[in-house]
């Protein structure tokens, strides 16, 4: 099990580059004054969608690891 601050946590050395998040897009400093809002919209460019083309979730929790299948190519196999 993937601990909460673990899931929505975009700060991972293997990040999958497939990833994409809401605040990639936001051209602003962040502000340590305003909660993080761990709204957890993440998608996988590769299928577009939040399930990755191995059929497992895609937020950083699930890909973060170059284990798994489609971490960096978006082929599984």
């Amino acid at each position: 099990m993937i601990r909460e601050s673990d899931r929505f946590n975009v700060n991972h050395p293997n990040l999958c580059p497939g990833l994409r998040w809401k605040g990639q897009f936001i051209l602003a400093e962040p502000d340590p004054t305003v909660p993080r809002s761990n709204d957890g919209l993440f998608w996988c460019i590769h299928t577009q969608t939040c399930i990755g083309p191995d059929g497992k979730l895609a937020e950083p929790g699930n890909c973060n690891s170059t284990a798994r299948a489609c971490h960096g190519t978006g082929k599984c196999g």
